[in-house]
């Protein structure tokens, strides 16, 4: 883990940190400032509270300025640091889908899939002891909900298509939406002189493929100018990056129906998934080979791989192509 903080400061008060989980510009927590007081969208890790300390020093705000952490979902690259952020923000509350919520008050069952998904030795590098929220600093958001911070009125709204207990944080002053998964992953380092490249993400168990286009349009139907993504941070070229999601989401469909069959699914899955994604990366001006592909892609495509295989065996719908 790096000591250094990593920030990107926009316009209205929003500060991308860098949470420094796996490799630097992987995840992003998001701090807003509006009139003094102070919300984090996600949280990262254990290991990236220093860093989201330090960023709200950097930004000349104190620990008691902070109104909400708001968690767009309770995965733990997301959340997994929420429980000890918030021993640290004396005023915060913990803002939380409710199907969410009893995770956050009550993280075993979270921490227990998290282990079957990672293995014992990759979780506890990854995230340490994660720590319960006490329920009274735990606030359930509703679809449609506003939170005020500092007289700047912030829209909740659930996307269900990447996991049940989602959702996302339209800001008006920004023309932005808070997206944490909902709206894929995209890079910097797959930037290129066609902009932004992006794919979903298909992490077990929740993946809804009608859901995670829905998410996707009510999302844009905000008409946001910019989206602020926690893999990794603002992407602009916007109406382009939402047809490329929608592709994405029936390539990945189609590409789980293919290997319904096959002995190793998962394993079939994932190599195809590297093929398509790498093809696509390609198109795009990504001139990466193909190990330097593996190391910015591989453990999203595990992930991705494991959500479809998940997906195989619990709906009815799946069919060979």
């Amino acid at each position: 883990m790096s000591s250094k903080v990593r920030i990107l400061s926009f316009d209205n008060g929003i500060t991308a940190v860098d949470t420094d989980y796996i490799r630097p510009h992987l995840d992003a927590s998001h701090l807003v400032v509006e009139n003094g007081d102070a919300a984090f969208v996600d949280t990262g890790t254990n290991h990236s509270v220093e860093f989201l300390l330090r960023a709200l020093e950097q930004q000349d705000r104190d620990v008691g300025d902070v109104r909400y952490v708001f968690l767009t979902h309770v995965h733990l690259d997301h959340a997994g640091g929420a429980g000890k952020l918030m021993r640290e923000l004396p005023n915060a509350r913990a803002v939380v889908h409710p199907r969410g919520a009893r995770h956050v008050i009550e993280p075993s069952k979270l921490i227990r899939g998290a282990r079957e998904v990672y293995g014992e030795e990759t979780y506890t590098e990854l995230y340490g002891e994660v720590l319960p929220i006490p329920e009274e600093r735990v606030l359930t958001v509703e679809d449609g909900g506003e939170i005020d911070l500092g007289g700047r009125s912030l829209h909740c709204f659930f996307t269900e298509g990447h996991a049940r207990h989602h959702y996302c944080l339209h800001d008006p002053v920004s023309g932005s939406v808070f997206t944490g998964d909902s709206f894929g992953l995209s890079y910097r380092e797959l930037d290129t002189a066609a902009g932004e490249f992006i794919f979903p993400t298909t992490t077990p168990v929740d993946f809804d493929p009608l859901e995670a286009h829905r998410s996707v349009d009510r999302i844009m139907a905000w008409e946001p100018r910019q989206l602020f993504l926690t893999h990794y941070s603002r992407v602009t070229d916007l109406p382009r990056l939402a047809g490329d999601m929608h592709r994405g989401i029936d390539d990945f469909v189609r590409i789980a129906r293919q290997h319904v069959n096959d002995a190793n699914r998962e394993a079939a899955i994932r190599d195809a998934m590297f093929r398509y994604l790498a093809g696509r990366a390609r198109e795009h001006g990504v001139e990466a080979d193909d190990d330097r592909l593996h190391e910015l892609l591989d453990m999203d495509i595990g992930l991705n791989a494991m959500g479809l295989e998940h997906w195989l065996s619990t709906t009815a719908e799946p069919a060979a192509e």
